[in-house]
């Protein structure tokens, strides 16, 4: 279980509440109006931000002070994150030696089969500008797979993609984690991404990041913060 207990945050006039609780092999989207701390929840989980106040909880064990690889969580941001300089073979290495040490040769049969697994085989050696934005996501979520760490945390790295492959993307990623036994954040604009993908939702508006609600819920019987956004 992610336990977020009593969480505060505090940035000048922004700030961000917290409450709730998430189950492992979860599928989580995470929606609200821009600005409202949907990144900075994520950012809150992975340790990239520090709470004011409050406690990180994973299956009942603190995390709130432990730096982000020391944290369960693999981070897949819109950029991909992916190092122009080095082929797909090395940063994906960097999954399994973040020290940049020499790569073994189970290591590299390992990095094959994840980018088999993503649709990427014989990609290893390419540099991620000789990709298009679709395989350097596939690239990006092989290096996840790799990790093996039971939270993956998805702040918008498909938002750049079209429709189809942007669905196409979001069943992959159901698919890895499944493999992974993996519970899944996922903030999202597009409430068809959350309803596509998401078993609970997590609305953020108004300073708050509210329980998780089944998905079908909340967009039947949408609460005011969620009719305003909608627009409805």
């Amino acid at each position: 279980m992610l336990t977020l207990e009593g969480i505060r945050y505090d940035d000048g006039a922004f700030s961000l509440a917290a409450d709730l609780s998430l189950s492992p092999g979860g599928r989580v989207a995470v929606i609200g109006p821009s600005g409202a701390g949907k990144s900075t929840l994520l950012d809150l989980i992975a340790g990239f931000r520090r709470p004011d106040a409050g406690r990180v909880l994973w299956q009942g064990r603190e995390i709130t002070a432990a730096p982000p690889d020391r944290r369960p969580v693999a981070m897949l941001f819109q950029e991909n994150n992916l190092f122009p300089h080095l082929d797909l073979r090395r940063n994906l290495g960097l999954a399994l030696r973040p020290d940049g040490g020499r790569l073994r040769a189970e290591d590299r049969r390992e990095i094959e089969r994840a980018l088999d697994r993503v649709g990427l085989q014989g990609y290893a050696g390419r540099k991620p500008g000789a990709l298009s934005g679709g395989q350097q996501s596939r690239a990006a979520l092989a290096r996840v797979l790799l990790q093996a760490r039971p939270i993956i945390a998805l702040d918008e790295p498909f938002a750049a993609l079209g429709p189809a492959l942007k669905g196409e993307m979001l069943d992959l990623v159901r698919s890895v984690a499944k493999e992974l036994g993996a519970l899944v954040l996922m903030v999202s604009h597009d409430p068809e991404d959350a309803k596509r993908f998401a078993g609970e939702v997590v609305l953020v508006a108004d300073g708050v990041a509210a329980a998780p609600v089944a998905t079908t819920r909340l967009f039947e019987e949408p609460p005011e913060a969620l009719r305003r956004y909608l627009g409805l």
